[in-house]
């Protein structure tokens, strides 16, 4: 931003090097400035007034004239600067979420799904540039958010996802669907899919496969992520009499060669995240391999400031003119 003094032409500063050469001629010749008198005795004659021994200051008034007239040469500015940018390459994405009672197990804490809330909530804010979508799937699925620019709106969404919203089950295939579903007819030059699931297909009439070549069909790539641990995990097994889980260990079964081969068909890569950490780390690195292009423009604006020097010097030239005709007539 502006307020900072920058000189356009500094080079003119090297005239400065003339004021100490004047200032030594100046030394030199003053004593020839007025006419000597020799006489045997100073009696009867009156001391130098003051205004005589004041005489050097009409030079020094001319010398900071020139100072100033230097400056103004080198042309003092402010300089201020506004950025616009540009999106010149925006990114649908559509984020596929496993809504299933497993994602309420608890190897990622408080719990997988609170997990990925979290973590997926700071990928939204990481890209400003880009529409962003939610698709959530269990034994069925259906778009909780179609593709939008408004994050507020997303986020707001995203936090509002529970379990319970659909009928248990893992229906890969009909999330994977429903998210080509939303991109289809997206002018977006790149669009992305992040499916994320803690099992195998298991519900839904489209088989994961199926849904893949849509994908394909329109150009949609799409990074699958596996949740979950290595080995068991404290899952929910049952109801208790309250209607609320009960929970037990349970081993960890994710569908890794059927999320490979997605990621593999549609040009993606596949994930697997075993702790709150490794998920952190994986849409990390999805944000860096998904880059939003933007063009910055720099407008620059520059104010001068040269003038006050100017006048500076005019007033100082003019205060000289008028005390050499008046105060200094008899001196000089």
């Amino acid at each position: 931003m502006g307020g900072d003094i920058q000189f356009a032409n500094p080079e003119f500063f090297w005239l400065l090097l003339v004021l100490p050469v004047a200032l030594f001629w100046y030394y030199l010749k003053r004593k020839k400035q007025s006419p000597t008198l020799r006489i045997s005795s100073l009696k009867g004659f009156t001391t130098a007034s003051v205004l005589s021994k004041l005489r050097p200051f009409i030079f020094v008034l001319r010398l900071l004239a020139i100072t100033a007239v230097i400056v103004a040469m080198a042309r003092p500015q402010t300089e201020d600067i506004s950025t616009r940018t540009k999106t010149t390459k925006g990114i649908d994405i559509v984020m596929a979420i496993d809504v299933s009672s497993s994602m309420l197990a608890r190897d990622l804490k408080p719990n997988r799904l609170s997990a990925l809330k979290e973590v997926a909530s700071d990928f939204i804010r990481k890209r400003p540039s880009d529409r962003i979508g939610l698709v959530v799937y269990a034994g069925e699925s259906y778009t909780k958010t179609p593709i939008t620019s408004d994050k507020s709106i997303v986020l707001n969404a995203l936090e509002d996802i529970t379990y319970g919203q659909l009928n248990d089950g893992t229906a890969i295939g009909m999330g994977l669907a429903t998210s080509v579903n939303r991109l289809k007819e997206s002018k977006a030059i790149s669009k992305v899919i992040i499916l994320l699931t803690d099992g195998v297909n298991n519900a839904g009439f489209i088989e994961p496969q199926t849904a893949a070549d849509l994908a394909l069909e329109y150009n949609i790539k799409t990074y699958t992520i596996g949740l979950g641990t290595n080995g068991n995990a404290l899952s929910p097994v049952g109801y208790n009499a309250d209607g609320s889980f009960r929970y037990g260990m349970r081993q960890v079964e994710i569908d890794e060669v059927l999320l490979q081969e997605i990621a593999d068909a549609t040009g993606g890569q596949y994930f697997r995240a075993t702790d709150n950490e490794k998920l952190e780390a994986i849409y990390d690195e999805i944000n860096k391999l998904e880059k939003t292009e933007i063009e910055e423009f720099k407008y620059y604006r520059y104010e001068e400031k040269f003038r006050p020097w100017v006048l500076l010097a005019g007033a100082l030239l003019l205060l000289e003119w008028i005390l050499r005709i008046t105060v200094f007539r008899s001196f000089i």
